[in-house]
């Protein structure tokens, strides 16, 4: 998948899984921070987010991975995370 599809997707996903209702993904920059001074987002939604990735692509990440703060910097790195680990899902790391 195509890492911008995937980006649009991911915006979707968090503005769904969020319940961003005034929210586009064109309202969210790629590469904009997700947690506090860009989208804002606290643990709790990075907990929810984590979960809705892992129902849909079957990508779990652990509650204490030191790079969980890498991952969920930005869309775009999500996006790479995402794209690196599908197919991958399961399998021990």
């Amino acid at each position: 998948m195509a890492t911008d599809s995937l980006e649009r997707e991911l915006k979707e996903l968090i503005i769904e899984s969020l319940m961003l209702q005034d929210m586009t993904p064109d309202d969210i920059d790629s590469h904009a921070p997700l947690l506090v001074d860009g989208l804002g987002l606290d643990s709790i939604d990075v907990l929810e987010l984590a979960m809705a990735i892992h129902k849909r692509y079957g990508i779990k990440t652990k509650a204490d991975d030191a790079q969980n703060r890498e991952i969920f910097a930005s869309v775009h790195n999500l996006a790479r995370y995402v794209a690196e680990h599908q197919g991958k899902a399961g399998a021990p790391e």
